[in-house]
């Protein structure tokens, strides 16, 4: 699981992260079905949260079970620098949301090259909310890598009606259909959604954060996965 490093927005004091249950969630996923993570980061060590994804209204079952976690913890404050990571040694890479990945992640060549590495290498790679704007670091690398790909992400309506938008370099659905992706979203904004392009899954939002592991642990075991 790749996590951001960045927490700084534009034109407030408020600061961005991880959204934790954007971790948290597919993290228990992964857990419960026995599978062994590794967390990094472009900078290393304690990824930031976004304060807002700890309020009591933003707190899911896993950010309690979290809460009382100390290895996940103790995984969670010490993420590995992505250029320590041997992508090809993974089966899987998973990317959370929050705010931050939309600067780092976005531009981070390490990770756009282990996105394309793992792909061709026939391994999926999911992303949730603003997690996908890792796909345009891998876009960076290799021109048209989006072009057709059916994905979703955090919407532009989305980020409106979470008063951001005027605190983010750019809306990330519109950059992603800059580049041609193939974008869809679920018809009422922050409810579930989880696309499914081949190896590449991506969800919508943070409720789509738990799907979207589901689905890429379906792909791991070899069975059919559809979109919702």
């Amino acid at each position: 699981m790749i996590l951001t490093s960045h927490e700084d927005m534009e034109n407030t004091d408020s600061k961005t992260g991880v959204w934790l249950g954007e971790f948290t969630d597919p993290y228990y996923e992964f857990i419960d079905q026995g599978y062994k993570i590794e967390l990094a980061s472009p900078q290393g060590g304690k990824p930031p949260v976004d304060p807002m994804s700890l309020l009591t209204e933003n707190i899911t079952a896993s950010n309690r079970r979290f809460q009382d976690d100390q290895a996940a913890q103790h995984a969670f404050n010490s993420t590995k620098r992505l250029e320590e990571v041997d992508a090809s040694a993974f089966d899987a890479i998973f990317y959370p949301g929050g705010h931050g990945p939309i600067w780092d992640l976005a531009t981070n060549h390490t990770s756009g090259r282990m996105i394309l590495n793992t792909l061709d290498a026939g391994k999926p790679v999911a992303a949730v909310c603003h997690g996908p704007a890792a796909l345009l670091a891998a876009e960076l690398l290799r021109p048209s890598f989006l072009a057709g790909k059916r994905v979703t992400g955090f919407t532009n309506t989305e980020e409106t009606l979470s008063l951001r938008a005027s605190n983010v370099p750019y809306e990330l659905e519109t950059r992603l259909k800059d580049n041609n992706a193939d974008f869809h979203s679920a018809t009422i904004p922050f409810t579930a959604h989880v696309e499914v392009d081949g190896l590449l899954v991506t969800g919508q939002n943070p409720l789509s954060a738990g799907p979207a592991a589901k689905a890429l642990i379906k792909i791991l075991e070899g069975q059919p996965v559809g979109v919702s």
